[in-house]
């Protein structure tokens, strides 16, 4: 367990605040929404590019190799340093202390990480990316040891981004499928935290036989 998550931080009003609603930002809730509650929306918020021909924008089309790689970096570029803005601003007034608050009863003893990882949590149904970006930043700030990144990375590169990536990558497959998509997405969930606990356990079980191997050797 991280240290620092062992400290009771006095979270203000504020930092309650920003914490929900980047929960509601990242969540996708209101994706969908008619209103002006849209605009809530990281996805909505983050935007899309124009087009210089009839479907297709300035990335072109038919593109291989690490040219159309590099292209493809160039895309991601505006949504990670959006949720990078938006996580930092939180982050200063109190987010993260407020969700470590609110998700530590929840994801210690389900999955053995740290309530700090709440965000990253959430974020990571709808954008592998944030995700990503926002678990590298608890490990530099020394809230999540290696065993828990390991853990909780296993969770996100299963089926990530698992709502957007249904809607859209599976989108040809949800008229033919035979579950609601409801369903779809809550097995894919159950089989996300199976095995993060399959890593869980295995790193147990490594540092428990490194530890009786180093006391047999020295004794």
């Amino acid at each position: 367990m991280s240290d620092n998550t062992s400290v009771d931080y006095k979270v203000s009003w504020k930092g309650w605040l920003s914490l929900i609603i980047l929960i509601i930002s990242f969540s996708g809730i209101f994706a969908k929404d008619p209103g002006p509650l849209r605009a809530l929306d990281f996805q909505v918020l983050t935007g899309e590019f124009g087009q210089v021909a009839k479907g297709i924008i300035f990335t072109g089309k038919g593109g291989v190799g690490a040219r159309e790689g590099f292209m493809f970096a160039l895309t991601l570029f505006p949504t990670l340093m959006f949720a990078l803005g938006c996580i930092n601003v939180a982050e200063s007034m109190g987010a993260l202390r407020a969700a470590e608050k609110v998700f530590r009863p929840i994801l210690l003893p389900f999955m053995g990480i740290p309530g700090a990882t709440g965000l990253a949590f959430v974020s990571s149904f709808t954008s592998s990316d944030v995700g990503a970006v926002m678990t590298k930043g608890l490990v530099e700030d020394k809230m999540m040891t290696d065993d828990e990144r390991t853990i909780f990375v296993a969770y996100q590169y299963a089926g990530s981004a698992v709502v957007t990536n249904t809607f859209g990558t599976g989108a040809a497959l949800l008229p033919i499928s035979v579950l609601p998509v409801g369903v779809i997405i809550g097995l894919i969930f159950v089989v996300k935290v199976l095995g993060a606990n399959i890593v869980r356990f295995y790193l147990k079980w490594h540092a428990a036989k490194n530890k009786t191997a180093g006391g047999t050797s020295n004794g």
